[in-house]
């Protein structure tokens, strides 16, 4: 789609670690609800904040094109695995930025991740750049509990994106596929296929 004729762009990131149904729940709601022209699905390439180390980048991002494949205006982005060194959110917005330089940014994430913004680097800057929408179940309120979350986020403007509660983690399914259960109903089977062929999660 072309940078200029996109007015709606969404960023969402994440270490799709591997990617399940609720990621592709909430990419649907997020651009139905934001009415995107486009939403970025990107990948986390070197992840700082994170402990454990990720799955192969390319697992992930291969995960990321099945998962992804029937949301119409999802778009499987790998810019953040292709950059060296630490991947920030920031960094990917500005780039985004240039390239649809009319659009308004919308980043996306889910409650976690939301929970955990304030530690986020340069996290100053993100309300500049984009709207920050977070999954909000009907029993939560987790946007207005981050727009008074510190003074780093202070002017930001967030919007809350509706979503059922789900139980699903990325953690439960890496779990499940170490003691070689079943993670098909957790994930979409194309992915659970590629789990399983490429042996990921699997204990030593």
């Amino acid at each position: 789609m072309s940078g200029l004729k996109a007015q709606r762009v969404g960023l969402f990131g994440g270490a799709f670690d591997p990617p399940h149904r609720a990621h592709v729940a909430l990419a649907q709601a997020a651009i139905e609800q934001l009415n995107l022209d486009v939403l970025h699905v990107v990948p986390t390439g070197h992840a700082w904040h994170k402990q454990r180390t990720l799955t192969e980048a390319r697992h992930r991002l291969a995960m990321c094109h099945l998962a992804f494949a029937n949301v119409y205006r999802a778009l499987v982005d790998d810019r953040e695995i292709m950059r060296s060194g630490p991947t920030y959110t920031i960094d990917t917005l500005r780039e985004l930025q240039a390239i649809y330089p009319q659009a308004q940014l919308y980043l996306v994430m889910g409650e976690d991740q939301a929970k955990a913004l304030p530690s986020w680097h340069r996290v100053e800057e993100l309300g500049g750049t984009a709207i920050i929408c977070v999954a909000s179940r009907s029993d939560s309120n987790a946007a207005t509990a981050m727009s008074s979350g510190g003074s780093a986020l202070r002017g930001a403007v967030f919007q809350p994106v509706q979503m059922p509660p789900s139980p699903l983690s990325a953690t439960e399914i890496r779990d499940k596929s170490a003691r070689g259960q079943s993670v098909a109903p957790l994930v979409f089977e194309s992915v659970a296929r590629y789990i399983d062929q490429h042996h990921l999660y699997q204990s030593a």
